[in-house]
């Protein structure tokens, strides 16, 4: 396949460029380096660009392709920053993404891998979170996510544009050679925090939100998700669109809960050292437990996560985060 990959100058996109690579396909970047890396590129052409700009978008697509598939990976992702400055998510979120598809429709591109999240499901009416569960999101960025799974199934409707939307619950982990890894700024993932935490020594204090959860032990329980197990899904539900018509939507996540003490317990197994951290009041809208269902998309794309234990995915994120290349 011929795919291009929009925003894979990021953590996630990069690390299926890799994967793409290594299965012989050839790969096209687009990224505005906003919050990606270009040294993360190593596998594509690149080109600098921003899906904000529509023409910018047409001429690619004419230009650099055709492509076989698009994947679309250029979104706001910060929770905090969507409630405080909406506008920005909605623009980026979501003006971007009708300019992404109204190119595809002008340049007869109709196969689409997006980048959706669990945040799309807002608060959990229960553990294991699968497709049918209602989506209501709590906040600008949640909303953004879920309005364009809406615009998807309105554009195959009408236009006949398929498309996988694949909701991610906690990406995490890095490529086992150390090549590329997860650098955000600022960071807000809890894995590399630690890690981060971890090499600063008392220098940086780890901080945890909230120890009175009705959980194990009062903290919260996550799903993470290792991103090279993502990124196989992604490659997965290319496939599928090749063979099958529609818009799909499915939920990617490990299918094990794990407490954020029971991380920093792993992630001190791996580092060999003790992990200091501090008790915060916990943070509004943050669910006891999150974790996701996953049999539809095991079943109906044959996906298969790797790492199921959490000391095994931060492993991978500690060798990348020793030794930062960029």
């Amino acid at each position: 396949m011929k795919v291009l990959v929009l925003g894979g100058a990021g953590y996630i996109g990069s690390h299926i460029c890799k994967a793409l690579a290594l299965m012989n396909h050839q790969t096209v970047v687009v990224d505005n380096l906003s919050t990606g890396h270009q040294a993360a590129v190593r596998w594509s052409q690149f080109i600098e660009a921003d899906i904000l700009d529509a023409e910018a978008l047409i001429t690619i697509l004419q230009d650099a392709g055709p492509f076989d598939l698009i994947m679309h990976f250029c979104a706001k992702s910060l929770v905090g920053e969507s409630v405080q400055n909406p506008a920005l998510y909605y623009r980026n979120n979501v003006a971007g993404t009708l300019n992404l598809l109204d190119a595809m429709l002008a340049t007869g591109h109709d196969k689409l891998v997006f980048s959706s999240t669990a945040a799309v499901f807002g608060m959990p009416e229960q553990e294991l979170i699968d497709e049918r569960h209602p989506r209501m999101p709590i906040n600008p960025y949640g909303q953004s996510k879920k309005m364009i799974e809406d615009v998807l199934g309105d554009y195959h409707h009408a236009y006949g544009i398929k498309s996988v939307a694949l909701r991610y619950f906690n990406a995490c982990g890095a490529d086992p050679d150390g090549e590329i890894g997860e650098r955000h700024e600022p960071e807000t993932h809890l894995i590399p925090n630690i890690l981060k935490s971890a090499i600063a020594g008392k220098a940086s204090t780890l901080k945890v939100f909230g120890d009175n959860y009705p959980t194990s032990d009062g903290t919260c329980i996550r799903d993470y998700i290792h991103v090279n197990d993502l990124a196989s899904a992604h490659i997965l539900a290319g496939e599928y669109l090749q063979q099958h018509d529609g818009a799909f939507a499915f939920n990617l996540g490990n299918g094990n809960g794990f407490s954020v003490l029971q991380v920093i317990e792993a992630a001190k197994q791996v580092v060999q050292h003790d992990i200091a951290f501090m008790i915060e009041p916990p943070r509004a809208g943050d669910p006891s437990v999150l974790v996701a269902d996953s049999t539809t998309a095991r079943k109906t794309l044959g996906w298969q996560p790797i790492f199921t234990d959490i000391e095994s995915i931060i492993e991978t994120a500690w060798a990348w985060h020793k030794n930062e290349t960029f």
